[in-house]
């Protein structure tokens, strides 16, 4: 697990203090003498200070209440923890045994607090300009569209908390087809939850299907309820 070059290919960035990386994913659980609670509360303010000011920027008519509202829809525990699931985070963060059989790599609490704290290492290591790339990349490689109509019904997130709840997994999304010239591709894709498929749908981006097929697997779960 000393091997951090996958993460920082998903970063796009490399640590040049290795301690660095490893304190921003180590769990308190751990018990080691640092843990990444300090990063985290860095990272925290500094992510709503980036996120903020791209909403500003993208959003010039959008009055206050409107713009706190899309932050506060991106900035939380649910956005951090997709973000850490697109970048795979739990396969690298630290964490005790005890954690690891409560299915530790999976819990939106423990990746969100490790993203928040590999964005403050960044930061504290190269400063605002390397970092904005960065959260702004993972942003729009996550979101189709960022606006309030959009992130008030995503289903792929929707989802991932419900299956996180009862199964203490994430969805799995396979793309079993493309059809179509390229300038104007069709994929399907199927969704597994805990090795069992809930359905497929098309889309005309992989995202759209993504988004599809994830409420199809929300409406069969939550009749099952």
């Amino acid at each position: 697990m000393s091997d951090y070059s996958k993460l920082e290919k998903c970063l796009d960035y490399q640590f040049k203090d290795k301690n660095l990386i490893i304190e921003a994913l180590t769990h308190k659980s751990f018990k080691k003498p640092y843990n990444n609670e300090r990063l985290e509360f860095l990272g925290d303010a500094v992510l709503n200070l980036i996120v903020g000011e791209f909403l500003f920027l993208k959003f010039p008519k959008s009055n206050e209440g409107e713009l706190s509202k899309i932050r506060a829809s991106l900035v939380n525990e649910t956005g951090f923890t997709r973000l850490a699931n697109d970048i795979k985070l739990g396969d690298f963060i630290f964490i005790s045994s005890a954690e690891e059989r409560n299915k530790g790599r999976t819990k939106a609490s423990i990746l969100s607090d490790a993203f928040e704290a590999i964005m403050g290492a960044i930061y504290l290591e190269s400063g605002l300009e390397a970092l904005k790339p960065i959260i702004l990349k993972l942003l729009d490689e996550s979101y189709d569209k960022i606006n309030l109509d959009v992130l008030f019904s995503d289903y792929k997130t929707a989802l991932q908390e419900i299956t996180q709840a009862r199964f203490g997994s994430i969805p799995e999304y396979k793309i079993e087809a493309s059809f179509g010239p390229d300038h104007k591709k069709e994929f399907e894709v199927s969704i597994w939850i805990d090795d069992k498929t809930y359905g497929k749908a098309k889309g005309k981006s992989k995202k759209l299907a993504q988004q599809a097929v994830a409420k199809i697997a929300i409406d069969i779960l939550k009749g099952s309820e």
